[in-house]
């Protein structure tokens, strides 16, 4: 069996990345910070760990309005392209419009369930968690808190 490899690009193709490996978690994201980053009403991010990500054209630009939280776009076309947060160490989040394929990409669980938009309805029978879906490094606190 042969290792998976993605690729993504933003919308105008001066970022673009290859990733290898299999995604650890994979979550339709509600939460107001991201809704308001990425411009829509949710999204769903793709866990990698960074050593499975290389970008190979460009060098996305960063920006950071929560301490700790780290969001990356592309500086031309302002595609949301992924955030880090040093309460989830060694983890790495791209949003699932910056895949090539993002039909490839199933989730695995709803997070900030309590934030979502009330016209929002799901049918997928997966995990709902009010706020959070992954374990933070409790010494660094929460985004909302920071």
């Amino acid at each position: 069996m042969s290792e998976r490899v993605e690729t993504g690009a933003c919308f105008c193709g001066a970022i673009t990345a290859e990733m290898r490996g299999e995604p650890f978690w994979i979550a339709v994201d509600h939460d107001d910070d991201c809704r308001r980053a990425i411009g829509g009403p949710l999204t769903v991010w793709v866990g990698f760990r960074p050593a499975q990500v290389r970008f190979t054209r460009g060098t996305p630009k960063s920006f950071s309005k929560t301490k700790g939280v780290t969001r990356t776009f592309c500086a031309d076309c302002g595609t949301s392209i992924g955030y880090a947060d040093e309460g989830l160490d060694d983890e790495l989040y791209l949003s699932i419009g910056f895949f090539d394929h993002p039909e490839r990409f199933k989730p695995m669980a709803h997070a900030y369930w309590g934030e979502r938009l009330p016209w929002i309805e799901f049918a997928d029978g997966l995990p709902r968690e009010e706020t959070h879906s992954r374990g933070r490094d409790p010494s660094l606190g929460y985004p909302k808190d920071r």
